[in-house]
């Protein structure tokens, strides 16, 4: 009994292992497929403030110091229920949580509220993608020093920073994947050489450390995560002692003046922003038309990103991309024209980043105010931006990618407001528009 007890015991651990190093085999490609889409869990895990470089002042308190909501379980559930396939997870260590600077010592208590984190998200099924983000701007506004003094000394740093992280989630699966870094400020050739050092430093790192490590998943960003700038400079990659294991990594906020704030200091000028987006979507005579950077432009950019790295094996993640929802304010401003501009711009991102291989992983900071990038409330568990997630969901239909779960299932609750496309929202966010409640039509006006 005792020896066959101790085969069974043998036999199941031997399907374990076989079974983690399949996990770990899927192909790049198809990884990067099974992610679409992806959100942010933005303003989160990865605030704080610079003045805590170096030290241990964060605490975990910097979780809510720039928005107001814990990460849950039930949080984590929504976001999968809307359709959602990862999350991108960003992330502070050095900038207020590191115990010993000389040798990069991460929190134990923030690395587990870290690993808390991940694990709510895999425990759904979601892919996490975990970076060191801004961070402090320790690496990301470095690039003015490219002395190798510099560099060498920050390569270091970025060793021992990744050495730790790989070690703590060395035996998850292929569900989890690092990225180095966030939006390196790179604008030149030289800087662009030093990037590459300190993508190599968290590759090595990384792979070091064994076990799942060694086949997981890695994401280098282009130079300012600008497609341009990536098209133009990223013309080698770091090395990697596997083959087939690593995707680059871009942003996409354009036309800036309808996508970001447009005051140099993040102020909003009235007068600059635009509000509508697409032909379709423009009103005659508004100052507000966008007059670049639409449909022909983005797809324009997203095949730049194919052509370089998807055609040759590379996938490409969009790690944040957006547009602010706003009050259409002012004189004979249309305000179902913008939410329409949301809509479309969100749909088409979404749309041609799926058709082209590329995961889009949408920018969300739970803000509930405009200007505003928040697509989910995190404290009530609703949609906030309508217009954004009725454009992703779009995209979903269009590419037959499988369908959120209240849409599969075709449940509403009766105390529960939606709109015609079945995603609920906040009493609080109605807006002008036709919802469904207790099984009937509503108009609100």
């Amino acid at each position: 009994m005792i020896l066959k007890r101790l085969f069974v015991f043998m036999a199941v651990a031997v399907n374990v292992l076989c079974a983690s190093a399949q996990d770990m085999d899927t192909p790049v490609t198809q990884v990067a497929r099974n992610m679409m889409p992806g959100w942010n869990l933005g303003n989160t895990l990865e605030a704080g403030s610079n003045a805590n470089n170096f030290t241990n002042n964060g605490g975990l308190g910097a979780e809510t110091s720039w928005q107001g909501t814990k990460t849950t379980k039930e949080v984590i559930d929504y976001v999968r229920s809307l359709g959602f396939k990862s999350v991108r997870i960003p992330c502070a260590w050095v900038m207020g949580h590191i115990t010993n600077a000389m040798q990069m010592t991460i929190d134990p208590q923030w690395m587990a509220r870290v690993k808390e984190v991940v694990d709510l998200c895999i425990n759904d099924g979601l892919y996490v993608v975990l970076n060191d983000h801004w961070d402090g701007g320790w690496v990301e506004r470095s690039f003015e020093d490219t002395s190798n003094s510099t560099v060498t000394l920050n390569c270091e740093r970025m060793k021992k920073l990744w050495t730790q992280i790989a070690n703590e989630f060395r035996d998850y699966d292929e569900h989890l994947i690092f990225a180095g870094l966030n939006e390196p400020s790179v604008e030149n050739a030289a800087q662009m050489a030093a990037l590459l050092r300190y993508e190599q430093a968290f590759i090595d790192a990384v792979r070091a450390t064994g076990g799942n490590n060694t086949r997981r998943i890695l994401v280098v960003q282009g130079p300012s995560t600008d497609i341009d700038r990536t098209v133009e400079l990223m013309n080698t990659m770091p090395t990697d002692v596997v083959d087939g294991r690593l995707m680059v990594e871009v942003h996409y906020y354009s036309p800036w003046n309808f996508a970001l704030r447009t005051g140099a200091d993040g102020s909003e000028v009235w007068d600059r922003n635009a509000y509508y987006w697409g032909a379709e979507n423009h009103v005659e005579g508004s100052i507000h038309n966008s007059t670049w950077g639409e449909e022909d432009y983005m797809l324009a950019q997203l095949q730049k990103m194919k052509t370089k790295f998807v055609d040759n094996g590379i996938p490409v993640v969009l790690g944040e991309y957006g547009a602010n929802w706003r009050y259409a304010n002012g004189s004979g401003e249309d305000q179902a024209k913008h939410d329409a501009s949301v809509r479309l711009f969100y749909k088409l991102f979404n749309q041609w980043c799926i058709e082209m291989g590329m995961v889009p992983m949408a920018w969300c900071i739970n803000y509930m105010g405009r200007p505003t990038m928040t697509l989910v409330n995190r404290t009530s568990r609703t949609v906030y931006c309508i217009p954004a997630m009725e454009g992703i969901r779009d995209a979903l239909v269009a590419t037959s990618i499988e369908q959120p779960e209240a849409a599969r299932n075709g449940a509403f609750a009766d105390d529960k407001t939606y709109t015609l496309s079945g995603i609920q929202v906040a009493d609080d966010d109605l807006r002008h528009g036709i919802y469904i409640r207790n099984g009937k039509k509503i108009a609100v006006k």
